[in-house]
């Protein structure tokens, strides 16, 4: 297993957000977890994220007890083994396409050569290959994704977590968004965790696991 988190509490005061969840995850699968407005599906994918803590549970990632790590090895594993694609795309204006992809591979130590070519290779296997010196400014809403998953993939993460990486987009868009995500499957053996109001995306994933008062159901 890529993934597993064991009894997963989540606690804000008094309220009880997560109530023991359990999941395993394979490499390479791709799984949808859905639910209504405040059933918890962001805190939990924050927590498998290492975003955020839980109150109690275990979570291990590649067979690392993550909850287990000091604040910067933490850090340190996250900006490594994880990555994450948000609603929001959160591209910096001020660079290039290619260059918010290799701000990761950047911090993560990567020499520029080094980032920049895995960057550009990313963009290219996302369709993006002449838009690489555009600035997010100059961007349709769906390139603007495709530059956030390809930032997202430049440190060949453990797990991808999107957070409705489709609630923006027109719906011509979202079916190539949709397909994107599985044409990387079957690409790179990504393991991909998509939390989605969208039936049709959950349809197409290999697993929809659905969260309602804190619980899978």
């Amino acid at each position: 297993m890529i993934l597993q988190a064991v009894n997963i509490h989540k606690n804000f005061g008094r309220l009880e957000v997560l109530k023991g969840i359990d999941l395993e995850v394979r490499k390479g699968e791709v799984i949808a977890v859905t639910g209504a407005s405040g059933a918890g599906k962001t805190t939990l994918l924050q927590i498998l994220g290492t975003l955020s803590k839980p109150s109690s549970g275990t979570l291990k990632i590649e067979g690392n007890d993550v909850l287990g790590l000091k604040d910067d090895a933490l850090a340190a594993f996250r900006g490594k083994r994880i990555g994450f694609v948000f609603q929001a795309h959160h591209l910096l204006p001020e660079f290039t396409a290619v260059e918010n992809v290799m701000i990761p591979a950047l911090i993560a130590g990567r020499g520029r050569r080094e980032a920049r070519e895995k960057a550009q290779g990313l963009l290219g296997i996302l369709g993006l290959a002449d838009r690489e010196e555009h600035k997010p400014s100059e961007l349709s809403g769906g390139e603007q994704q495709r530059v956030a998953i390809a930032r997202a993939l430049i440190n060949d993460p453990a797990v991808l977590f999107a957070d409705e990486p489709t609630g923006n987009l027109d719906s011509v868009t979202k079916q190539d968004i949709h397909k994107l995500f599985f044409n990387l499957r079957e690409r790179t053996g990504q393991t991909i965790i998509i939390v989605t109001h969208d039936p049709e995306l959950a349809a197409l994933c290999d697993r929809t696991l659905n969260i309602k008062d804190g619980r899978f159901i």
